[in-house]
């Protein structure tokens, strides 16, 4: 059966850069082959978390990265999943995003946010109740250079007093935005202001979203504006049977567990009452697909139309998959995926 998409579907990866096991160095090298190997088979971005302070992202300094990524790609497009612009200030984050952009030759998808888990805010000295205001401001801020010139701007947290903006991004007026959301409302922001959407969840969650999204962008835009991207995150793993697929990813998601975990424990907070705990639980939510790659094509085709997703970001890896197995979903992905794109 041939799956209708409400528009072309593309096909990006994501990675938490979380900790396999083994020496950073080699685990980020690993990485910058997987991402030539996603490069080679036309995967449209690599986006790449931003998390400090934890075994749960090895990419503190997610540009920095990605910007190895870009000198070691063509094609690949790269960008942070998600910035988090209530840890840095906002001229600081403008001139590392010029400064991306432009060594990558105008391939960055610029992902915003204020972050997920404050204990790892605070502990860089930034309080959970001024997080908001500082997130609201650095984005007004941030808009307010892509225009270049001068730079002037008065708030409670930040003031600029005619700052000479020397640097410039790639892209005009500037690069893609992104936001991740699981928020209804976050989406018709979003929509309002022209930018793409990254969710994770059941399908059935996320369709919420995206139908928030086409709502509001009914009301906001134009006839020559770009189709947005509607992201529906997937953990894939992808092997010749799907024992086999299992025996890798069941290790691999249980490390990532207990990754995703490490701050909560060390701090005695809750962990999310959504997270599955196992890769079954995993695979009953629909955060994990693993199998086969019919298998594997039929379930994603599956739940992206239900979610009404027209962008597949998959983590290709996580925990301790082997350089291998992440090389070998991406392929299968290719081949059995990329014919709809």
């Amino acid at each position: 059966m041939r799956h209708t998409f409400p528009s072309k579907l593309t096909i990006g990866i994501f990675d938490h850069l979380d900790d396999d096991g083994r020496d950073i160095a080699q685990q980020y090298s690993d990485r910058l082959t997987l991402a030539e190997t996603c490069d080679r088979l036309g995967f449209y971005a690599y986006h790449l978390a931003e998390h400090h302070c934890t075994p749960h992202g090895r990419g503190a300094s997610s540009n920095l990265f990605l910007s190895s990524v870009a000198q070691r790609t063509r094609q690949l497009r790269v960008g942070p999943l998600v910035m988090l612009l209530s840890l840095c200030h906002p001229l600081r984050a403008f001139e590392e995003i010029c400064t991306l952009d432009q060594l990558s030759a105008g391939r960055l998808e610029l992902g915003i946010g204020r972050g997920s888990l404050p204990i790892e805010l605070s502990y860089f000295g930034i309080g959970a109740d001024a997080v908001p205001e500082r997130y609201f401001e650095a984005c007004e801020i941030l808009m307010k250079a892509m225009k270049g010139g001068t730079l002037s701007y008065r708030g409670y947290h930040f003031e600029l007093n005619n700052v000479p903006l020397t640097l410039r991004p790639h892209q005009r007026p500037h690069p893609p935005t992104w936001i991740a959301t699981n928020r209804p409302e976050s989406a018709a922001w979003a929509a309002a202001n022209g930018a793409n959407i990254a969710c994770q969840g059941s399908a059935s969650v996320v369709r919420k979203i995206t139908d928030a999204f086409r709502s509001e962008r009914v009301h906001n835009t134009g006839a020559d504006d770009p189709v947005p991207f509607l992201g529906l995150l997937r953990m894939v793993v992808v092997e010749r049977s799907a024992a086999h697929a299992h025996s890798l990813a069941a290790p691999a998601y249980g490390r990532w567990v207990k990754n995703f975990k490490f701050l909560y424990d060390l701090n005695s907070i809750a962990v999310p009452p959504n997270l599955p705990l196992t890769l079954d639980a995993a695979i009953e939510s629909e955060l994990c697909v693993v199998g086969t790659a019919a298998l594997v094509r039929r379930a994603l085709l599956e739940q992206l139309e239900e979610a009404g997703a027209n962008y597949l970001l998959c983590q290709l890896a996580f925990g301790d998959l082997p350089l291998e197995a992440s090389q070998y979903t991406a392929l299968a992905i290719q081949s059995v995926l990329m014919d709809l794109s």
